[in-house]
């Protein structure tokens, strides 16, 4: 074990209370000797990311606690095209309450707060979403720009986050135009997520990367580098929608990338893994990822999410696991 893993269930709700404030990243002027110099070595990077789920072990209660923190770094997403707003109010049903009482009983978290980061739908379901948590601090996420695929017209996509947010959203979700990455015009790319953050106003912007479709890890580099540059309040890796969507290789090269930028502006900007994350084992992967590379403050949501819509049902079988001494069955925790 490594200092800090030893999280105690009971110090959850502290742990909550003591989140820092994290200034805004306003971005910066385009830098492209700083772009041009991202490298990323496929072969380094593919080893290092392999040692993440072996080198690392949390065990009994402080394995509950990890998974309970996990929950709070959701953003829990309908992204289908039956969604209706009977499937949001059950979303957002739990969203409220994301772990049977019983179990959080049995685990003595009792009522204590535990929420899910935020819910992720399209425009059309924002307004069920924001009136069905109302009363709560869980903001409504709303995909945008064109999500997933980024092919509609530039003013069709900007008009997209200013309606998104006079909805309601408080986040929104963008999807860049993967060709400007992929042709090397870092520049225009810069210039598109620039004028998406101006339309986000107070609204915070993850900007989607689709690293699947970006070829190459250096493109993965150097698309994370312009977004952040851009006044990007995360980076995503992928909409769900993807062949190959949320690896450890390509979080690797994106959190160090974060890193960097870090150093060089003073600025902190969040990392949201999505798509084909399944499992409490590779959420934890993912955040030993963010402990070891970034440090503690990327363990809470203000720097932290994941993109899922059936993660949590595995998290909480496990959690009903370490309550129980045995596996519930998913009928009892549905999802929606």
């Amino acid at each position: 074990m490594w200092k800090g893993e030893q999280m105690a269930i009971s110090d959850l709700q502290e742990q909550r209370k003591q989140i820092k404030h994290v200034e805004r990243n306003p971005g910066i002027p385009l830098d492209m000797g700083w772009v041009t110099s991202a490298r990323a070595n496929l072969s380094a990077t593919e080893r290092r990311a392999a040692t993440i789920g072996t080198r690392r072990t949390v065990k009994k209660d402080w394995q509950a606690a990890w998974l309970l923190r996990a929950i709070t770094c959701i953003d829990l997403t309908a992204l289908s095209g039956d969604d209706t707003p009977g499937n949001i109010l059950r979303l957002c049903a739990k969203a409220r309450q994301p772990v049977r009482q019983d179990i959080l009983d049995a685990l003595g978290v009792g009522d204590d707060g535990i929420t899910v980061g935020a819910v992720c739908v399209y425009h059309s379901r924002i307004a069920d979403a924001v009136q069905a948590l109302e009363g709560t601090n869980i903001p409504v996420a709303a995909v945008s720009t064109g999500f997933p695929a980024g092919q509609s017209s530039f003013r069709t996509r900007l008009d997209e986050i200013y309606d998104s947010v006079a909805a309601g959203a408080r986040e929104i979700d963008i999807v860049i135009s993967r060709e400007l990455a992929l042709t090397g015009q870092w520049d225009r790319l810069y210039d598109e997520v620039k004028q998406f953050r101006e339309a986000c106003g107070e609204a915070h912007m993850k900007t989607i990367l689709a690293t699947g479709e970006l070829g190459t890890l250096r493109n993965v580099s150097r698309a994370s580098s312009v977004c952040m540059m851009a006044g990007a309040d995360f980076i995503k890796t992928s909409t769900g929608k993807e062949s190959v969507n949320a690896t450890l290789e390509v979080g690797l090269v994106m959190c160090r990338a974060i890193r960097e930028y870090e150093l060089k502006t003073g600025y902190k900007v969040g990392f949201k893994p999505a798509g084909g994350i399944r499992t409490a084992k590779q959420a934890m992967n993912f955040q030993f990822l963010m402990k070891e590379e970034l440090g503690d403050e990327w363990l809470f949501p203000n720097l932290f999410r994941f993109g899922a819509s059936s993660l949590l049902t595995d998290i909480e079988r496990q959690l009903s696991h370490f309550a129980t001494g045995r596996y519930a069955s998913e009928k009892y925790m549905p999802m929606a």
